[in-house]
């Protein structure tokens, strides 16, 4: 009797397997010649040649479903193993604007015309820089486009960081080790993580490095390649901080660096390196640069309102 084993990896074996292995169990509906067992991170079939062949071929079909979109249903798998090829199932799910399908099939889409212009402009350019007031999308919008980039195998690694310090606050007043200490500045990107990323399977990025989020402070030295990279909160970076960030950018890299010039928490008469850097890079073929406004804030209706309000005051001032 020939075997077949299929091992998967990058994936969480129990949401592709299904709860209580429903989606086995359909698999073993299709190809009831074949004697399929799944178990820890391996399918393993037993029978016919031919028919294994054909069920590699499926079972290919529904990884790259799964991978793309995070989930996996009964009426897919159907549509998947009724199909005579890949694009019958799959152009009805395409959709120009969605970035990347998240926790459960969700959709990431760009949802303003500035936000747009920020993926298009982060397809063209390999350095860009997304400007605008808070809720604006700049970082959610960008942790998506890594998620893609990783996802289509553009790069092989997220590496994502902001400047540790913020609001005058010191790290060496705060309690706990250096991870609980830096997680509170690196939480909003756990959470834009979190929602296009299976927990499980961010966990493991996250432990083999395919992730990385680490304070600006940890990017000395290095030189970043093969990866997706996003600077967060950079008006809160030096004029050294800048450089030295910049001047990482390595083979096959990205980097998108968002920021709002309106909230800076430097000390009194420092320069904030993402204000010059605008000054100083505007011309410079290959570094695009999107400037987002109140027109883009997607949080609650009010947030909008707030600015508008502030906005107001310090042109009066």
């Amino acid at each position: 009797m020939n075997e077949l084993i299929i091992e998967l990896t990058d994936i969480t074996p129990k949401e592709f397997f299904g709860a209580q292995n429903k989606n086995i169990e359909l698999l073993k509906m299709y190809f009831p010649k074949l004697k399929i067992v799944a178990r820890g991170t391996k399918i393993t079939a037993f029978g016919d040649k031919d028919l294994l062949t054909e069920f590699d071929k499926r079972i290919e079909m529904l990884l790259s479903h799964f991978q793309k979109f995070n989930k996996l249903d009964e009426n897919m798998i159907e549509r998947v193993l009724t199909s005579d090829s890949k694009a019958d199932y799959d152009s009805s799910s395409k959709s120009g604007e969605v970035i990347v399908y998240g926790v459960n099939g969700r959709l990431i889409k760009a949802q303003t015309a500035n936000q747009r212009k920020l993926v298009d402009s982060v397809h063209k350019n390999d350095m860009v820089f997304a400007i605008g007031p808070a809720g604006t999308g700049k970082t959610y919008t960008g942790v998506a486009l890594a998620v893609r980039a990783l996802k289509n195998k553009e790069v092989k690694r997220i590496i994502l960081t902001r400047p540790a310090v913020e609001a005058g606050e010191n790290l060496g007043f705060l309690p706990g080790d250096l991870k609980e200490k830096l997680d509170p500045y690196m939480q909003p990107l756990y959470d834009a993580l979190r929602d296009m990323i299976p927990a499980e399977k961010l966990d493991n990025y996250i432990e083999n490095g395919t992730i990385q989020i680490a304070p600006l402070a940890f990017m000395r030295g290095r030189t970043l390649d093969h990866a997706f990279v996003i600077l967060d909160e950079g008006q809160n970076t030096t004029h050294a901080q800048m450089k030295m960030f910049l001047t990482r950018m390595g083979k096959d890299a990205k980097f998108l660096l968002t920021g709002d010039p309106g909230q800076i928490d430097l000390p009194r008469r420092t320069i904030s390196g993402l204000k010059e850097a605008l000054l100083i890079l505007k011309d410079i073929e290959g570094v695009g640069m999107i400037f987002l406004d109140d027109k883009d804030v997607i949080r609650h209706k009010l947030v909008k309102k707030v600015i508008e309000a502030y906005k107001h005051i310090e042109n009066r001032d």
